[in-house]
């Protein structure tokens, strides 16, 4: 069925995102189920989630959010590979968090992705 990747502006929403806290504590929460993925690039305006039973990658940066979605766990490691690839060429690569959530953490190790949560 393929990757889905979408991108918005931050008005699509219909509230204003100038920052990503709206992703930390609401819409990419761990008790949603989400990871944040964590860089040196971090920052108010840039942020980046994971959510493995979602199969989605959310990343916010500057106001305008990309969502990719796979359809199946194998792609879904595929587009971590590639974004674990890029932080580490990149320099900025720390590791998965999915908080102290016992359910999180299994699910990264589940799909065979434990080495890279910190």
């Amino acid at each position: 069925m393929g990757i889905k990747k979408e991108e918005y502006t931050f008005d699509k929403f219909g509230w204003t995102a100038d920052n990503r806290y709206a992703f930390d504590f609401d819409l990419c929460s761990v008790s949603k189920g989400w990871a944040q993925v964590d860089t040196t690039q971090d920052a108010s305006y840039f942020g980046t989630w994971a959510n493995p039973k979602m199969l989605k990658i959310v990343c916010y940066c500057e106001g305008d959010t990309t969502i990719e979605t796979a359809s199946t766990a194998e792609e879904f490691k595929t587009l971590i590979d590639k974004m674990v690839k890029f932080y580490v060429e990149d320099g900025s690569w720390k590791g998965i968090d999915p908080g102290l959530d016992e359910k999180n953490i299994q699910a990264w190790v589940d799909l065979g992705l434990k080495s890279l949560l910190h």
